[in-house]
């Protein structure tokens, strides 16, 4: 088990709001955990069969899970060879979930975001079917509702229309919301994603730091969990996934 980094003052940054004044984050949780769905300490010779590549690359090194982003840069096509869009490093995981509690270790090794998110893929409302997603920036973490906001085909449609930007801003209004958090790095912290109906809340070392409530989060079946990285280096380590319910509040 990795050393976790001491949290520099979350909990004041948190409360400090920016200009959109993000939604109050539930000191206590909002989910309750049931059954443990998967863990992985990756420390096996072989990773097990539920990972699988998205968008390489990353590699099982040392007991842990390393994401490197190769995809930097958007290529356009040329000598007969198809564009090339830059695209964070993902790799998927095999886990149907509902509402659910996914605990994680991270490091920023270079990295400049670390993510979780959740996928339907025969979803069809939204691009390649995403969700939902948790990203965690040294500087900041953000709740995206995906499904009902920038993945949504129809205001990807339009925002291909400069004409529309006003109307794509207010579609787009209370789908995200950014809190800000202080991480170094080289340190590990242990990351918590709750997901309960419309809810989503993330914590810091035990610390509450972001919260959004959106329709498209409620969706029904999440059928993969996905970890992502931009940049280089991002590590995980220790991931654990339950089924949950809303917890009492």
């Amino acid at each position: 088990m990795k050393p976790l980094a001491l949290l520099v003052p979350l909990a004041l940054l948190a409360a400090s709001a920016p200009a959109a004044d993000p939604p109050a984050v539930p000191a206590s949780p909002i989910a309750v955990k049931k059954e443990l769905l998967f863990s992985d300490d990756f420390e096996a010779a072989t990773p097990v069969k539920e990972w699988h590549k998205v968008v390489p690359t990353f590699a099982f090194e040392k007991g842990t899970l390393k994401g490197t982003q190769t995809r930097d840069k958007t290529v356009p096509a040329a000598d007969g060879k198809p564009a090339v869009t830059a695209h964070a490093a993902v790799h998927g995981l095999e886990i149907p979930t509902k509402d659910s509690v996914v605990e994680v270790k991270i490091k920023f090794d270079g990295a400049t975001m670390i993510d979780v998110e959740f996928d339907d893929r025969k979803y069809t409302g939204a691009h390649y079917g995403h969700i939902c997603r948790a990203q965690v920036r040294p500087t900041g973490v953000t709740i995206i509702d995906e499904r009902d906001g920038n993945m949504k085909n129809e205001i990807r449609e339009m925002r291909n229309d400069p004409a529309k930007k006003a109307e794509v801003a207010k579609l787009l209004a209370g789908r995200s919301a950014t809190f800000p958090v202080k991480l170094e790095q080289g340190k590990w912290y242990a990351v918590v994603v709750e997901t309960v109906g419309e809810e989503m809340r993330v914590s810091i070392d035990g610390t509450a730091v972001a919260y959004l409530k959106s329709s498209g989060i409620g969706h029904a079946t999440k059928s993969k969990i996905e970890l992502g990285v931009a940049g280089k280096d991002g590590y995980f380590d220790d991931i654990k996934v339950w089924n949950a319910e809303p917890a009492k509040r």
